[in-house]
């Protein structure tokens, strides 16, 4: 097991496939883009799908989600999920995307393997989009995420950061619209992880604002807690259910004591939290000969050291060192 010394088992593995995007949004990395990891450092399609077993097969990861960056970029992306897929205990694989490619692609990657999809979608509006991302995509975010539940990639799941004075009024339209559709809604607090370092608490949409914006037009009732486990969403039935939606509050409610997650970045590195900024290599190990149990106990000892919690309220917090893009969500 991956146990710390919380006692905390890590479960659930976010493998980050690249640092590449193909949007800039605002809260993440400036219009120009950042300097990408060069291609030698990236772990190629079979060092990904090794250490992914590693993680099945010798330490107890019950499901992987594959994240960027923008995982779509990858073009051993379906290989990749074809070849967990076929690990035993097989996991459950998912994907978080921006969604700007997933029309022509949902259909292969279900055939692949891939279990579910989760989506970004900040606002409805087009030219807030175009705002927000500096692209005009919008029509083929909708269009991707329409395609993945068209192709049995459910329940697709639909993350929505709120930005105060930019997008703040449009929480009850975007749970309209998620109803509608048959996705399931979920906000997210904004993090401190953008690579301009320009994130500010007093300026950020709480869990709280986004309820109080919500209950102005549905009825919402919180699910029974129990029911929650490690998830990180609060999810809050509308209307009387059976439609939910959920808050992920990582910042005012932080969730930190049932964390069950591990993470592997681009570049072969182990990270224990999004926040963590020490990181344990697994490609460089890897690469001069490791055998899969040498790999597994350098994860182990990773693992063991992880915090109590991410410390955003700690006089003396400091930022990763790495944006999210390069982190993987």
């Amino acid at each position: 097991m991956l146990i710390d010394r919380y006692g905390r088992i890590a479960t659930d593995l976010r493998v980050s496939l690249t640092d590449r995007c193909n949007l800039r949004c605002t809260y993440c990395m400036p219009e120009e883009g950042l300097a990408w990891l060069p291609k030698p450092e990236i772990l190629t399609d079979s060092e990904v799908v090794r250490l992914v077993r590693v993680g099945v097969e010798r330490l107890g990861i019950r499901e992987v989600r594959f994240t960027g960056g923008e995982p779509l970029l990858r073009r051993g992306l379906v290989d990749i999920i074809a070849g967990c897929a076929e690990l035993s205990p097989r996991p459950e694989l998912s994907l978080t995307t921006n969604a700007v490619g997933l029309a022509r692609t949902a259909e292969t990657l279900a055939r692949a393997g891939l279990d579910r999809v989760n989506g970004s979608l900040d606002t409805l509006k087009a030219d807030r989009f175009e705002a927000l991302t500096h692209r005009r995509r919008l029509q083929d975010v909708l269009d991707g995420l329409a395609a993945a539940e068209a192709a049995g990639l459910s329940p697709v799941k639909v993350n929505a950061v709120l930005m105060r004075d930019v997008n703040d009024d449009e929480a009850p339209d975007l749970l309209g619209w998620a109803l509608e559709n048959g996705y399931e809604l979920r906000f997210i607090e904004q993090m401190p992880l953008d690579a301009q370092h320009a994130w500010q608490r007093d300026e950020m949409v709480t869990a709280g604002d986004i309820l109080a914006s919500l209950r102005k037009v549905y009825d919402l009732s919180p699910q029974q807690p129990e029911e929650r486990g490690s998830a990180p969403a609060e999810t809050w039935l509308v209307d009387g259910g059976p439609a939910k939606v959920g808050i992920i509050a990582s910042v005012t409610r932080p969730f930190c004591g049932t964390c069950d997650r591990t993470r592997l970045t681009a570049d072969g590195q182990v990270r224990t939290c999004l926040f963590a900024r020490d990181e344990s290599d697994l490609r460089g190990a890897m690469r001069d000969g490791a055998s899969d149990e040498e790999l597994a106990e350098r994860w182990r000892i990773a693992m063991a050291g992880k915090a109590a919690g991410h410390g955003i309220d700690d006089p003396g917090f400091l930022q990763p060192n790495r944006p999210m893009s390069a982190i993987g969500g």
